[in-house]
């Protein structure tokens, strides 16, 4: 009888010293998203976090925290840079300037969907690998399907219309708005349903599935299908380097490979939340208004000087008219 109780503690104590040594291995971060945790985006991140653990098996241990309770929209990149949070997801249209490569995925390209705005994200930093980023390890990016004009109570058929009106925009769009004739107002995401409750702004341009996603079809009421001058909005999930270091060179590899596979899936997140955002400010009483072709053909023209200013030389380090090109070209290739 001794004999067995010493053979089985014997065997415990080894089961313990192995999951000690696998625990004492393991990496563990910290995942800080400013999307609210029942977003399709921030179910994705949360899973990709449980991937990672699963793939590595727990050599990297992942605690995700959703809407922006461990660092804001703002702070999020800052965040990653400084340690605050290992791993952070937001959009690069919060801090304007900082990333000028990227952020010509954002001009109005016409996009037609986030499979092919992401696709196209994506393309741009492995061709161009923007010094921008030198301070973190980017995971991947991803973007939305094209960014809409959404008003409150007046209805957008043209460009006269928007004249005077005050519209939540940020980066690019926020450009878009301006060469439209329409005066942006720069806001966060998490900012804008309150703004267009309220009337602190007259409407704002975000995607689809921000009606349902965000709620925003609750308070607004038309939707301008602007999609001739189509934007998007760059998202990026970035970690720390310091931590990224200390995962071993397999795991990094594992991690890599999930990346590439969790960017296109939230591309097709984008794309399933447009037509469920589409349908949710149906469901409020909003209503749908089409350009003519000749008032598109207009809006296009109009918001022409905006790729112009970013080709002109707002890519600072880079070739503006090069990157814009490389955009078009990469365009023709997603659906």
């Amino acid at each position: 009888m001794r004999k067995t109780l010493f053979t089985l503690t014997a065997i415990a104590l080894f089961l313990f010293g192995l999951t000690s040594v696998a625990c004492a291995e393991s990496v563990r971060l910290t995942y800080s998203s400013f999307f609210p945790p029942t977003h399709v985006q921030s179910r994705l991140a949360e899973q990709w976090c449980a991937e990672v653990e699963a793939r590595t098996g727990k050599a990297v241990i992942i605690d995700f925290y959703p809407g922006g309770t461990l660092t804001k929209a703002k702070q999020t990149y800052d965040g990653v840079v400084e340690g605050i949070s290992d791993i952070g997801q937001s959009c690069l249209a919060y801090s304007r300037g900082r990333f000028p490569v990227m952020a010509a995925v954002d001009l109005p390209m016409g996009y037609k969907n986030g499979v092919q705005a992401t696709d196209v994200a994506n393309a741009v930093y492995a061709k161009f690998s923007p010094a921008e980023f030198d301070d973190v390890q980017p995971m991947y990016f991803h973007a939305h399907g094209p960014g809409l004009l959404f008003t409150t109570e007046k209805p957008v058929r043209t460009l006269a219309d928007l004249n005077g009106l005050k519209i939540r925009s940020t980066g690019n769009s926020a450009k878009l708005i301006e060469a439209l004739g329409g005066t942006p107002v720069a806001q966060p995401m998490p900012a804008s349903y309150q703004s267009l409750q309220k009337g602190v702004v007259d409407g704002s341009v975000h995607p689809m599935e921000s009606n349902k996603g965000w709620k925003l079809g609750e308070v607004v009421r038309h939707c301008t299908l602007s999609d001739c001058v189509g934007y998007t909005t760059t998202f990026f999930v970035v970690m720390n380097k310091d931590k990224w270091a200390m995962i071993s060179p397999e795991n990094q590899q594992i991690i890599l490979q999930i990346n590439a596979e969790w960017a296109l899936k939230h591309g097709q997140a984008w794309d399933e939340a447009d037509a469920e955002g589409k349908e949710f400010l149906t469901s409020k009483g909003g209503d749908f208004i089409e350009l003519e072709p000749a008032e598109a053909e207009r809006w296009v023209k109009a918001a022409q000087p905006v790729l112009d200013g970013y080709a002109a030389g707002e890519g600072k380090a880079v070739d503006g008219q090069a990157v814009v090109d490389f955009i078009k070209g990469e365009m023709t290739k997603s659906p």
